[in-house]
C-alpha cells in the first residue's frame, strides 16, 4: 500500500481514467470527445465517489437493504451519469448504458487495484 497521499491520489486517478478508457472501447453507450475530457472524467469520478457517493449510500441504505444491495448498482450508475453531466465532452447515452458501464468500471477498478496491491480489502490469516 502506498503511504504518500499524492502518489495514492495519482494512482487512483490513473486507475479511474484507465477504467473509463477501457469502458469507452468496450461499450457503445459512452464516448469521450477529447483526451482531456477522459482525464477530467477520471478525476471527477474519483471526487464524486469519495465525497458524494457515501452520502447517497447512507441516505439510500434502507432501499439497499431491502434490495439486498442491488440498489448500490443503481447508485453507481447515477454517479457515472452525474460525472457525464458535469464533464463537457463525456457522453453517456442513457441510464442502462451508465448502469453497465458503472458495473464494469467498478469490477475493472477493483481488479486493477488488487493487482497493484492498492486494494482496500485485506485478507489476513488468523494464527
Amino acid at each position: 500500500m502506498i503511504s504518500n497521499p499524492v502518489l495514492r491520489f495519482l494512482l487512483f486517478w490513473g486507475v479511474n481514467t484507465l477504467s473509463l478508457w477501457v469502458a469507452d472501447d468496450l461499450f457503445d453507450g459512452i464516448a469521450f470527445q477529447t483526451v482531456q475530457s477522459l482525464f477530467i472524467a477520471g478525476l471527477v469520478l474519483g471526487i464524486v465517489n469519495t465525497f458524494i457517493k457515501p452520502v447517497i449510500l447512507i441516505l439510500t441504505l434502507p432501499l439497499s437493504v431491502v434490495t439486498l444491495g442491488v440498489f448500490v448498482l443503481v447508485v453507481n450508475a447515477l454517479m457515472l451519469l452525474l460525472v457525464a453531466w458535469l464533464v463537457p465532452g463525456f457522453i453517456v447515452s442513457g441510464f442502462w448504458a451508465g448502469f453497465f458501464v458503472a458495473l464494469f468500471v467498478s469490477i475493472f477498478s477493483f481488479i486493477i487495484n488488487s493487482l497493484i496491491g492498492n486494494s482496500k480489502v485485506t485478507i489476513r490469516r488468523i494464527q
